[in-house]
C-alpha cells in the first residue's frame, strides 16, 4: 500500500472513531478527531500545526479541544531537546485509568446486585407461600458475569502494567 493510500485509510479511520468517541465519550466532533489521530499516532506524537493541517480545522478550535482533552486527562504532550514544538500523545495513564473506573463501576453494580439478593431472599423467608416468590436470578447472572468481566479485566490490567515497564 503506498503513501497516498495509507493516509485515505487513516483519515477513513479517524473518522469512523471520531463518530465512535463522539458517541461513547460524548466528546465534540473535533475533539473526537483529535483523540482518533492521537490513537493512531501512537507514541511518537503530533503538533499542533500537524494536527490542524490533517483535520482541516483552526488553529482556535484546535487548540480549545486540545486544552479540553488534556483537561480530561486523554491526552498530554512531550517535549524533545532542542525542538520548541509540543508533541501531542494519549495521556500514558489513560488505558489503566480506564480500566480503574470500569473495576470501581463494576464492583459498584455488583454491590447493588447483591443488595437486591439479599433483599429478595429475606423477603420470601417472610411472604405467604400463596405469593409468587421474587425472581433473582437475573441478579445472580448479573452477579456472574459482573465478577467474569472484572477478573478478565484485572487480567488485562497486569497485561497493560507488565508492557509499560517493560
Amino acid at each position: 500500500m503506498n503513501d497516498e493510500e495509507m493516509n485515505i485509510q487513516k483519515k477513513e479511520l479517524v473518522e469512523k472513531l471520531g463518530v465512535n468517541f463522539e458517541k461513547l465519550n460524548k466528546l465534540a466532533p473535533v475533539a473526537a478527531r483529535i483523540f482518533a489521530t492521537l490513537i493512531l499516532t501512537e507514541k511518537k506524537g503530533i503538533t499542533f500545526d500537524e494536527l490542524v493541517e490533517d483535520l482541516n480545522a483552526s488553529k482556535s478550535t484546535i487548540s480549545t479541544h486540545l486544552e479540553h482533552l488534556q483537561s480530561l486527562n486523554k491526552i498530554s504532550y512531550v517535549t524533545r531537546p532542542g525542538d520548541r514544538k509540543r508533541y501531542f500523545i494519549i495521556h500514558p495513564n489513560l488505558i489503566l485509568n480506564i480500566i480503574e473506573e470500569m473495576i470501581e463501576k463494576w464492583n459498584n453494580e455488583k454491590s447493588i446486585h447483591q443488595d437486591i439478593i439479599n433483599y429478595k431472599e429475606k423477603r420470601r423467608q417472610n411472604t405467604e407461600k400463596e405469593e409468587p416468590e421474587c425472581d433473582i436470578e437475573f441478579n445472580k447472572n448479573s452477579l456472574i458475569f459482573l465478577d467474569e468481566a472484572t477478573t478478565a479485566i484485572q487480567k488485562l490490567k497486569l497485561n497493560v502494567i507488565q508492557r509499560k515497564y517493560q
